[in-house]
């Protein structure tokens, strides 16, 4: 549905997007994160036509936004991190606006206009001026304009911004029911509410993809090994040594230890499940287990492991380049940074005038005779 090729933006010297490659399939509700700066308004304002990219190409549908703008973006409803609101109107005199602009026919303007109020729940705020709303029905205001004219793709910055917990509630369940006949985009500070909508996610940093994957296939993408957390009642090292015996069982460590209870760490593979055989095991040993608890890595784990590696990355490359440039603009202060080039230089110049001295000398010697 929309296909993203080498996108690249520059503001002079700063690179915001750096040939960001990525697709987005029809039918699915993809999270977009990333830390400040990473890019992520950016991509949304290039994506929806608000920005032109430096390089690279977007294409909705299989229309690119470059070439025929007005077809593309007739095709995506936009909620921009700031709502694009005319204060001065009433909420149903600027939904009318927009649905005007949108080319939705004259005679269903104000059926759909309803039906988007009833959607995103103002339509108890029709008759109020935009000025006197708060925050979060400004917000849905803005959610409200969106959606109108029913587009296929819908790309949404922060929808949930200065709403309050039964709202963010209400426009999470919103978005599950937009994903089952739209394309929906969503980028949230808030992961826990990517990880309960989305269906995949999408995560960037300084400008770069660093992972695209469902929920469950970053936790297996960055899981090396899965927790079994244990509180078992008896003698926790006798735990520890029976469950050292079970086949896949990485390692067992004895995390607190009380006169008739103990707390333990079972260390696998991701991908093997060992609880069944750990339960019968200790049971068969009378160690009853009063608390068994798999440990699942959060998203928030998995988003500030990747962002990291992405730093880390970013870094090195920063301290490459900069060496370069230095080398480039001093060649002296480059060849001084090489002791073995220097040492290899020198000797070859020793080795020439020994040379030069030894031709010399047979030269005399041959005179005299």
């Amino acid at each position: 549905m929309i296909e993203v090729n080498s996108l690249t933006k520059r503001y002079g010297n700063h690179t915001a997007v750096d040939r960001l490659t990525f697709s987005v399939e029809k039918g699915q509700v993809y999270g977009f994160l990333g830390p400040n700066g990473a890019g992520k308004s950016t991509t949304m304002n290039i994506i929806t036509g608000y920005l032109a990219p430096t390089d690279g190409t977007v294409t909705i549908d299989g229309i690119d936004i470059q070439k025929d703008p007005e077809a593309a973006k007739a095709k995506v409803g936009y909620l921009p991190e700031i709502p694009p609101l005319y204060t001065d109107m009433t909420v149903e005199e600027y939904l009318l606006f927009v649905a005007e602009l949108k080319k939705v026919p004259s005679k269903e303007r104000r059926a759909k206009v309803d039906e988007v109020c009833e959607m995103t729940r103002i339509a108890d705020m029709k008759q109020r001026l935009i000025r006197n709303l708060s925050k979060g029905y400004r917000q849905r205001v803005g959610m409200a304009q969106a959606i109108l004219g029913d587009p296929e793709i819908l790309i949404l910055d922060e929808p949930t911004v200065g709403l309050d917990p039964k709202q963010i509630i209400e426009i999470r369940d919103l978005i599950r029911k937009l994903g089952e006949n739209h394309t929906v985009i969503l980028s949230s500070h808030i992961l826990s509410e990517v990880s309960a909508v989305c269906d995949k996610i999408l995560i960037i940093s300084h400008g770069k993809l660093v992972a695209c994957d469902t929920p469950d296939g970053l936790q297996g993408l960055m899981s090396g090994n899965a927790e079994l957390e244990l509180t078992v009642r008896g003698d926790g090292q006798a735990a520890a040594e029976a469950i050292r015996t079970i086949e896949g069982v990485s390692s067992v460590e004895v995390k607190e230890s009380a006169a008739d209870e103990a707390k333990l760490s079972v260390v696998t593979p991701v991908d093997t499940d060992v609880r069944e055989q750990v339960f019968y095991l200790l049971a068969g040993e009378h160690l009853p287990i009063l608390e068994m608890t798999l440990n699942h890595r959060s998203l928030e784990d998995i988003f500030l492991e990747l962002t990291a590696d992405a730093d880390r990355k970013d870094e090195t490359s920063g301290k490459a380049r900069k060496h370069r440039r230095k080398g480039a603009e001093d060649p002296e202060e480059g060849a001084a940074q090489d002791p073995e080039k220097d040492v290899s230089q020198e000797n070859g110049q020793e080795g020439q005038q020994a040379q030069q001295t030894a031709e010399e000398a047979d030269s005399k010697e041959a005179d005299e005779k």
